[in-house]
């Protein structure tokens, strides 16, 4: 009986320990780099203005709408339809189906 319970006890410590890495590992900060333009003014892909970076992962095209308050003070530079080469720092997520990546800093990248 007290293997049962020491047993039990060892798979439910295994279990969550999983599941903290794996939250832990979503959070983790990456850096991208691609075309930064307005959802709405260039894209014509949203009714209101948001900040995309499209990217290349893996052979793959990526959209990465750009939250935080980085995105908002950089998103004056793209909002008139114009395109900019940007490298892009912060943590991603889904939504929706969708990639969101918190925007911790926006760089251009020089030509």
């Amino acid at each position: 009986m007290n293997k049962l319970k020491l047993t039990i006890a060892l798979l439910a410590g295994i279990a969550v320990t999983s599941l903290t890495t794996t939250a832990f590992a979503a959070d983790k900060e990456v850096t991208i780099t691609g075309d930064a333009s307005c959802a709405k003014c260039a894209l014509h892909q949203a009714d209101k203005c948001q900040t995309v970076v499209k990217a290349t992962v893996t052979g793959k095209e990526v959209c990465y709408n750009l939250t935080g308050k980085e995105a908002k003070a950089f998103h004056g530079k793209i909002c008139s339809g114009s395109t900019e080469k940007v490298t892009v720092t912060g943590t991603v997520s889904e939504k929706d189906g969708k990639q969101t990546l918190n925007a911790t800093k926006i760089e251009e990248v020089k030509k």
